[in-house]
């Protein structure tokens, strides 16, 4: 066994493996070459070698957003960890635990002129759980402040950030380890509902308007118990997103499908008396701009960790997971007597007699194209979705069951969702499909840029030759200036990325043709694909805002 002469990088990678981060992905640079030496050098350690720093720590989450638990990204000094940045705050909003490990130069070298060198301590301070600024000598300080940042992430499920100070020379190495460490375990204690819930029960017990609002969910983490109650109370109705992974015939899982047509009547109608939430953010600009004008007398959500007031109606906040909430909740609540979920069932059924309706009418397009992709997508895959337009259409439509939905909807940017989708389908080895639009693809390009992506690694590219959703926001105009500034059009494709990292590459550009390549690009050949759709630029908003009209 090889490691590294420096103490300090000793006790980082001892600690690193006592405590189960195993995980490592390193981005080459030299003043990093102690940690690299010692992680790459141990078989304990799974590595990674990704260059782009910005697509490394997106690969990590992706690594760490899979396996549920911490993750290392390994740089060297100086703007590479200013490259982290992107995904430490994608993983601080979206509860992803990732560990950056940041080499730098020794305190004295720092603001005098020395290459390489910002400073870096504390870099991450509005979006990190915890910072460890280490010294540059092995100590049982260090070892406290590295054992501390591991338990932040455990616990804390976010970001941490230990920054370690290394002197020259760098690629020394010795046969055994010099160093003692000194390994603190915290406990991760389950959150206990431990008051009494009966007042809470009593509310609930008394309105006959109860709307439940899942966000961002993993697969398979609710007890099917819970969901055939909330399925089964007529006073509840549940709205789902194509993020929360819960299915059930009774939920409404296209919300804006749902609510945009609705009058003002209709929103004040469909108020609920208790609004309870779990999961994370929430895709719908819609059903926040109604439950913050329409606001619940009671707004309930359950999160171990956080509770943002999104609608600004917050009355209490259960720190717990939503199973062990549940757990001692359904014994004190009962069913109310409520047209509330029958009339839902009903607008639901309505309003996909209308979606079926306009979906065959209209001419190939965006919508058109997501209307034949998702139900054609293979069981059982994982389909890790681009923000902007993607996710959003990706709401209007129904996707089986069977499939997990992931999205970077901690900051919702469009960069790193290759990266982050690369590095989920390395972690969980399911045959995993990324859906994208042209703009963010482009973004994150060099997430090919990657020796470890499957041989199922599946992109499917929506290229509608620009930003497409600037469009439909307010304030549009066809000038020059709104062509160039905002959506930035373009005439790029991604048949030279494809032939240049060894991807396969099918394109379509109406219905026919992408009917027809689906077989081929689902099948299997060895090799990652890519499967570019051409979209016109100048109609996809009309046929957009246009559906919503044709619902009612």
């Amino acid at each position: 066994m090889i490691y590294p002469k420096i103490p300090l990088a000793q006790s980082i990678i001892q600690i690193c493996l006592a405590k189960g981060v195993t995980d490592i992905v390193i981005s080459p640079g030299s003043r990093n070459a102690p940690l690299t030496i010692g992680f790459a050098n141990n078989p304990e350690f799974t590595c990674y070698s990704i260059a782009d720093e910005r697509s490394a720590a997106f690969f990590g989450m992706g690594l760490a957003q899979q396996l549920k638990k911490p993750v290392a990204v390994v740089c060297t000094s100086g703007s590479a960890l200013l490259n982290y940045y992107p995904a430490v705050a994608e993983a601080f909003y979206s509860q992803i635990p990732l560990i950056v490990i940041s080499a730098d130069r020794p305190h004295d070298k720092i603001d005098i002129g020395d290459g390489q060198t910002i400073r870096q301590e504390n870099v991450y301070a509005n979006h990190i759980l915890y910072s460890a600024n280490l010294t540059g000598e092995a100590s049982p300080e260090n070892d406290l402040l590295i054992n501390k940042a591991i338990a932040e992430a455990k616990i804390g499920l976010g970001p941490v950030h230990i920054n370690a100070p290394f002197e020259e020379p760098l690629y020394e190495t010795i046969d055994a380890p010099t160093v003692q460490i000194d390994v603190q375990y915290a406990s991760i204690m389950p959150k206990v509902i431990n008051e009494d819930l009966q007042h809470y029960a009593n509310i609930w017990n008394n309105a006959k308007k109860k709307l439940v609002l899942v966000g961002v969910n993993y697969p398979n983490s609710i007890d099917a118990e819970i969901i055939n109650y909330l399925a089964a109370d007529p006073s509840v109705v549940v709205m789902t997103e194509t993020t929360s992974n819960l299915h059930h015939p009774t939920f409404l899982n296209s919300i804006d499908t749902i609510i945009t047509p609705f009058t003002a009547d209709d929103f004040e109608a469909w108020k609920p008396d208790v609004l309870l939430t779990f999961g994370g953010m929430v895709v719908s600009k819609r059903v926040k701009a109604w439950l913050r004008k329409y606001k619940p007398a009671n707004h309930w959500h359950i999160d171990c960790h956080r509770a943002y007031d999104t609608y600004s109606a917050l009355t209490r906040h259960f720190e717990a997971t939503p199973n062990e909430f549940f757990q001692h909740f359904l014994p004190l609540v009962s069913e109310v007597e409520s047209s509330y979920k029958a009339t839902a069932t009903a607008l639901k059924a309505f309003r996909k007699i209308k979606h079926d309706i306009y979906q065959d009418a209209i001419p190939f397009s965006d919508h058109k194209a997501f209307g034949i992709l998702l139900p054609e997508l293979p069981q059982n895959v994982q389909l890790q979705i681009s923000n902007s337009s993607a996710i959003r259409y990706a709401q209007l439509f129904d996707i089986d069951s069977s499939i997990e939905v992931f999205c970077n909807r901690g900051t919702s940017g469009i960069d790193g969702s290759i990266s982050t989708a690369v590095g989920a389908a390395v972690a969980s080895g399911k045959p995993t499909i990324a859906l994208t639009g042209d703009i963010s693809f482009l973004y994150d390009s060099n997430a090919l840029w990657n020796n470890y992506i499957p041989a199922d690694f599946k992109i499917i590219l929506i290229n509608n030759a620009g930003g497409g959703i600037f469009r439909i926001l307010p304030g549009h105009k066809e000038t020059p200036v709104f062509n160039t500034y905002f959506e930035t059009t373009h005439n790029l494709t991604a048949e030279h990325l494809a032939k240049m990292y060894g991807f396969d590459y099918l394109t379509a550009n109406d219905e026919v043709s992408l009917k027809e390549q689906l077989t081929t690009f689902f099948s299997e050949s060895g090799k990652p694909k890519i499967l570019e759709v051409f979209t016109p630029m100048y109609e996809n908003d009309k046929i957009l805002l246009n559906y919503f009209k044709e619902l009612v």
